[in-house]
């Protein structure tokens, strides 16, 4: 009588016939996978000598040239600070020669507040919009002060999903109240009352130890009193 097979024995069966297409596989792309498997060696070695030589001593050059750049915003002196001083790099010359690292995309972050303090609205949007907001500290200031910019030309439409972006890109008690009470402001201007009442009120829910949320009743309060008029 035969022997009845069991359901381990069949899916032993199953492993060692796909074992033995894997070895057939193998056997028959062997150069093929070298090839592969060298071509993965090589890019991710291409990609690290590309960081530690290239890269790393010109973040390190950047961050040199950067520090001038710094004082004078400091300063207020802009101008300076935009275009250096003769000697030492400003903003738009550390965007052009070290773009790719850290401190060229900071730079770009002080190129938009440069030209945003001296009137140049639309330059501000440009190199605030190039620069990418990964900081958690400098990037909702950035994105934000685009919406600052589209205030200064009279698109508060524009502004205020700005303003909405910054308080949510990074939830902190400083930048999201900071921002959406500018959205609240925004609103009110705009007759979005019920929007405004939001913003206010989530700052009164959330961010209650915001300086922010010191005097947002009198906001929530006002807001409701408008509301009741529509």
């Amino acid at each position: 009588m035969a022997k009845k097979s069991t359901a381990g024995d069949d899916r032993m069966v199953a492993v060692e016939e796909a074992l033995g297409k894997t070895e057939q596989f193998v056997e028959k792309n062997q150069k093929l996978l070298m090839y592969a498997i060298m071509g993965v060696i090589i890019v991710v070695l291409v990609y690290f000598g590309y960081q530690k030589f290239y890269i790393s001593p010109m973040e390190k050059n950047a961050q040199d040239q950067i520090f001038m750049a710094q004082k004078y915003f400091e300063m207020d002196s802009l101008s300076r600070a935009l275009y250096g001083d003769g000697n030492a790099l400003g903003f738009l010359d550390i965007i052009d020669d070290y773009g790719r690292t850290k401190s060229g995309n900071l730079a770009k972050y002080y190129a938009g507040i440069c030209y945003l303090r001296m009137g140049n609205f639309e330059e501000a949007i440009d190199y605030l919009e190039s620069h990418d907001p990964v900081d958690q500290n400098i990037g909702p200031m950035a994105i934000g002060a685009i919406g600052d910019a589209y205030m200064e030309l009279n698109e508060p439409d524009r502004a205020v999903d700005y303003y909405l972006e910054a308080a949510n890109d990074v939830d902190n008690d400083f930048t999201s109240p900071m921002f959406l009470y500018k959205a609240g402001m925004t609103y009110e201007m705009l007759g979005a009352y019920e929007d405004a009442y939001d913003a206010y009120n989530r700052i009164f829910m959330d961010y209650y130890k915001s300086v922010e949320a010191r005097s947002i009743e009198r906001n929530i309060a006002r807001m409701k009193a408008m509301m009741e008029k529509e």
